[in-house]
């Protein structure tokens, strides 16, 4: 991550945080739904439960929480290059150059499926976490939605990961920053 523009990358290019910055903040603020969406067990062991309609249907741990969330869209670095166009100014009526993000994929592969493909280069998943990665898209992102459906009968995370992230890019951010009330969130 360090050797990636991770902390300076846009979150899109036009949609949500498609700013600078913007897919660092989008990965918290992923985290931060997540942990609405979940809710800690009455164990010691730093254990999570997904648990709609106040039933568990399964139990993660803390630090498979951070790894989904804050990794999801890691295919996102090295991702978004900046070019500019001519955009008229209404105050001034004169023509001038705007910048804006663009998208450079040296690495066509899916979206959350190069997401679990980068980081299994760095580090070890478990089955939870790859498959909630790799489909935190939801049915938005595939055309095989049945092995989807078997994927979240097998692993509930995913469907948890993709409300958290939905939460995130549809009510928490804006095109630049924070939407209110959450624009002054506080993570971790």
């Amino acid at each position: 991550i360090r050797k990636s523009d991770f902390y300076k990358a846009p979150a899109s290019t036009k949609y949500h945080l498609c700013c600078e910055g913007g897919l660092l903040l989008h990965s918290l603020n992923v985290l931060a739904a997540l942990q609405a969406v979940m809710r800690p067990t009455n164990a010691e062991d730093g254990t999570w439960e997904y648990a709609p309609a106040g039933k568990a249907v399964e139990i993660v741990n803390w630090e498979s929480m951070v790894i989904i969330a804050l990794l999801h869209d890691i295919c996102k670095t090295n991702f978004y290059t900046v070019s500019t166009r001519n955009v008229k100014n209404d105050e001034t009526g004169k023509w001038e150059k705007q910048p804006f993000y663009t998208v450079s994929d040296k690495m066509p592969l899916g979206h959350g499926a190069k997401s679990a493909m980068m980081i299994k280069e760095y580090m070890k998943l478990t089955s939870e976490e790859m498959y909630a990665i790799w489909w935190h898209m939801g049915f938005s992102d595939t055309e095989d939605k049945a092995t989807l459906s078997q994927a979240i009968q097998n692993y509930p995370i995913i469907w948890a990961l993709h409300t958290a992230d939905m939460m995130a890019s549809y009510f928490m951010e804006g095109e630049k920053g924070n939407k209110p009330p959450f624009d002054d969130l506080e993570y971790l």
